[in-house]
């Protein structure tokens, strides 16, 4: 069988896993990566489809293992080119991408399970295991092969008290350990960190504490998806009399569904629309909304920049109920600064125990080597140093070293006689969405985008004898984002004159060279010599 990691190894999203057996395609999630700061106007980052894209008809089906966006994001993409690759998970996550697939007006093939069932998938035997994660209705997926088995636990922690009282299945991991794990791939996200994960129920006291205190309204920012921290939330404004509106459109649709299905309890009366709130007692509103990762387009995030119908005023509380995905401390810290500056009291994981991951730590994951005892590892879902931890975990419980693969996205990863070795590397490059398109912009596209934001950029409009390739007059400068003196550009343009003359003398077999190049490379030699900058230089050229 042989493994490729098309996304989720070295980085914090993007899962998506390849498992090629006789000729088959099995694929474990697909989901998308969110940009960071030196990614500009960037959507949303992409798994590159370029592998399986010459064998889209070799897949038998898409397993995922839940519904958060780093593991389901990516599927409208895929499904655009191949609609029908079956879809396999639990109920709430093929309703989560039910949901988003009609938003792209498709249609997708599903297939529902639940922890216990087993599905044969071409040469592909699964089984699926109930794992406690952040979000309800988890599952790890075991992948039994002619060639062996491996146990994919998906995003997963061991909380022995979650608020829906579905623990991870401990009991079918020491089973399918005593039948035998080939490979276990297992989840990094919290390896270096030692211990046991915080279990949820230990979040009420805190969150009670916010709503005890709060004066006026309470703003809760919370990923769309995380049924059970929003279940706290509205558990808690319940209890001191509060209503509750969600804002913001995935919040909502997600909220509905949820409840829907029965993943969310909401006290009748309690949930109302955000505008009848405008007309009731500061301290008897909750808003739950959108944006605690600091995304620009997000509910909180203008209202912070004041760019929203709901307007945060002095006094009121935001709870900001999430982690700090990394990459975005800069965008979050942003948000808080700016909240605070309006008056608001914002509370947060760093000044208050309003969240826990939904990752298991260290101890959890020697906890699950210690049952599973594979005979190979594969650590995923993390950055470089939370590989090389998880790594360690399973040798120091016994795993041998030699059996520890630490693979990087694109590594194909072969599992030959119980042995799993790295034996080749694909292409697994980030494909970028930018608005309406999908791979269009590359690296250099966004080190030029960079570029513009950091030194701005100047247009040069230059009218030219095309007969003698000279300047018929000076030229005209325009610039944005660049500050320049017109004494300045008059001395700008005499040495884009001498260039364009210089070029005329030097003119070898007749050969002539493009005045916009010589007037770019002139123009850009000159604000670097007596400005120390390197604006985007344009030049237009117009015969007289």
């Amino acid at each position: 069988m042989r493994i490729v990691a098309l996304g989720g190894i070295g980085e914090i999203g993007r899962n998506m896993t390849v498992f090629e057996f006789e000729g088959k395609l099995l694929i474990v999630d697909c989901g998308v990566l969110f940009p960071e700061e030196h990614q500009p106007g960037i959507n949303v980052i992409l798994p590159d489809f370029s592998y399986i894209r010459d064998r889209l008809d070799d897949v038998v089906g898409l397993v995922l293992t839940h519904g958060h966006e780093d593991h389901i994001g990516g599927v409208p993409y895929l499904l655009k080119e191949r609609a029908d690759i079956p879809l396999i998970g639990s109920k709430l996550t093929l309703a989560f991408i039910e949901a988003k697939l009609k938003e792209h007006r498709i249609t997708p093939k599903t297939v529902q399970v639940k922890e216990g069932d087993r599905r044969a998938m071409g040469g592909f035997d699964l089984e699926f295991v109930a794992v406690n994660h952040s979000i309800p209705d988890s599952l790890a997926v075991a992948i039994r092969t002619a060639a062996g088995m491996v146990l994919h636990t998906g995003d997963f922690k061991m909380d022995q008290f979650p608020l829906d009282r579905r623990i991870t299945d401990l009991g079918a991991f020491a089973r399918l350990g005593a039948e035998g794990v080939d490979l276990f791939l297992t989840d990094s996200t919290n390896a270096d960190v030692p211990g046991f994960t915080t279990s949820e129920k230990d979040l009420s006291p805190a969150i009670d504490a916010v709503f005890r205190t709060a004066p006026r309204r309470i703003i809760v920012s919370s990923f769309a998806s995380h049924i059970h921290r929003i279940q706290q939330i509205i558990d808690t404004a319940h209890r001191h009399r509060r209503k509750v509106a969600f804002v913001g459109r995935s919040m909502v649709r997600n909220m509905t569904i949820a409840a829907d299905l029965g993943y969310l309890t909401i006290p009748q009366g309690l949930l109302v629309d955000f505008k009848k709130l405008e007309r009731s007692d500061d301290h008897k509103v909750v808003l739950i909304c959108t944006g605690s990762q600091g995304e620009p387009m997000a509910a909180l995030s203008r209202m912070a920049n004041k760019d929203h119908a709901i307007r945060i005023s002095e006094g009121d509380t935001v709870l900001l109920a999430s982690s700090l995905i990394p990459g975005n401390e800069n965008a979050i810290y942003g948000i808080i600064n700016a909240l605070t500056e309006i008056g608001a009291n914002v509370v947060h994981k760093g000044n208050a125990k309003v969240h826990v991951s939904g990752h298991a730590s260290a101890g959890e994951l020697a906890y699950c080597y210690n049952i599973v005892k594979p005979r190979n590892v594969m650590p995923v879902h993390g950055e470089w140093r939370h590989l090389r931890a998880n790594s360690e975990i399973a040798v120091a419980t016994g795993v041998d070293p030699r059996n520890v693969v630490i693979a990087q996205d694109g590594v194909t990863v072969d599992l030959v006689r119980g042995r799993a070795t790295l034996s080749g590397k694909v292409e697994a490059g980030l494909v970028f969405v930018d608005g309406d398109s999908v791979g269009g912009i590359t690296e250099e596209d966004l080190v030029e985008r960079r570029r513009l934001a950091e030194e701005g950029v100047v247009t040069v409009l230059a009218i030219i004898d095309p007969d003698n390739g000279e300047m018929v007059e000076a030229p005209e400068f325009f610039t944005k984002g660049f500050s320049c003196s017109d004494e300045d550009l008059d001395k700008a343009g005499a040495a884009v004159e001498k260039a364009l003359r210089d070029a005329g003398s030097n003119r070898q077999g007749g050969r002539r060279q493009d005045p916009e190049e010589i007037i770019e490379r002139a123009t850009s030699n000159w604000m670097r010599r007596f400005y120390n900058r390197q604006p985007v230089v344009t030049a237009i050229v117009v015969d007289a």
